[in-house]
């Protein structure tokens, strides 16, 4: 029997807004289904994985209605919070700051930006996002769901892989070996996900963590923070080379406009990243509406600047 059960949400938390702040929500394994306002997952259990269907039928602050494809025990329930409320950001300490901040984003409410139930997840997300168009970051990921696991690879799964094989059969191009690498430092530890969320530790040394790992250079080590929760550094790559130009007006080559970008967002502080990225997504919406209306086979495969049509 299907199981239902509820997430409490902070009072300005709203369902479709909060969710369909980030592209990642149209990844692999998410499934959005626009017409009923739902993100559908797979989760991997200890007892397995089940499919979660999220929504928030009662609308602004009232809680997330989580209903499962199978039965979740309790323990299943306290397993699979914790991955919920890291997807659509529900422990955020600094909504409030960031509207002081940038008080542009209040009544529109924008804060927070979704992401994976793990860091993980994240981590190799944003290695397929890395020099790619966004389709291809698309395919590679549902190839990744289907030929592997289709909650998404777990770290133990991707560690025991040939890269050849993630190449060949997962579409990954040269980031095959760099993916397994990752896994690896992953499952052994080295790399410390509740290290790099701590905030004891300063976002310059979870940044300068993050440039060391294989294949994350400042664009990939940008996203990850923001990722993580740190919104201090932006994730330049060419949609923000884009933004500079078409939007701020920016002028010179590529690394005069990188300059003049962090130069712009500086006094936005430890919020530089939202406040950029929300200027980026109001871009997106003015030319395909808002998020929460994109089809995935369509407009959510093609939503950068590039691809958009006026």
């Amino acid at each position: 029997m299907p199981s239902r059960f509820t997430i409490p949400v902070p009072a300005d938390f709203v369902f479709r807004r909060d969710v369909c702040s980030y592209g990642y929500f149209l990844l692999a394994p998410n499934l959005w289904v626009p017409e009923r306002l739902t993100l559908i997952r797979p989760l991997e259990l200890t007892s397995g994985i089940a499919s979660f269907a999220f929504s928030q039928p009662r609308g602004r602050g009232k809680p997330i209605r989580v209903v499962a494809d199978r039965a979740v025990s309790k323990r299943d329930r306290d397993e699979a919070e914790p991955l919920i409320r890291r997807m659509f950001s529900l422990d955020d300490p600094d909504v409030r700051d960031f509207h002081k901040v940038d008080p542009r984003w209040k009544r529109s409410g924008r804060a927070r930006l979704f992401r994976s139930p793990t860091f993980f997840e994240d981590l190799i997300k944003t290695v397929t996002s890395c020099n790619v168009t966004w389709p291809s970051t698309v395919g590679m990921n549902r190839r990744l769901c289907e030929v592997i696991n289709p909650a998404f690879p777990s770290a133990g799964q991707l560690a025991r892989k040939r890269p050849a094989m993630l190449r060949a059969r997962c579409g990954v191009g040269y980031r095959d070996a760099r993916i397994v690498q990752l896994a690896k430092l992953h499952r052994s530890g080295e790399l410390d996900p509740a290290w790099l969320a701590d905030p004891a530790n300063s976002d310059e040394s979870v940044f300068k963590a993050l440039l060391a790992l294989p294949g994350i250079g400042p664009y990939g080590a940008g996203n990850l923070m923001q990722l993580l929760g740190r919104y201090s550094r932006l994730a330049v790559d060419t949609e923000t080379i884009r933004h500079g130009k078409a939007t701020l007006g920016m002028t010179g080559n590529e690394r005069q406009i990188t300059k003049a970008l962090h130069a712009h967002y500086d006094p936005f502080g430890r919020h530089k990243f939202r406040s950029f990225w929300f200027e980026v997504w109001q871009f997106y919406e003015s030319k395909q509406g808002p998020a929460w209306t994109w089809e995935p086979k369509t407009t959510g495969k093609a939503f950068t600047a590039a691809l958009l049509k006026d």
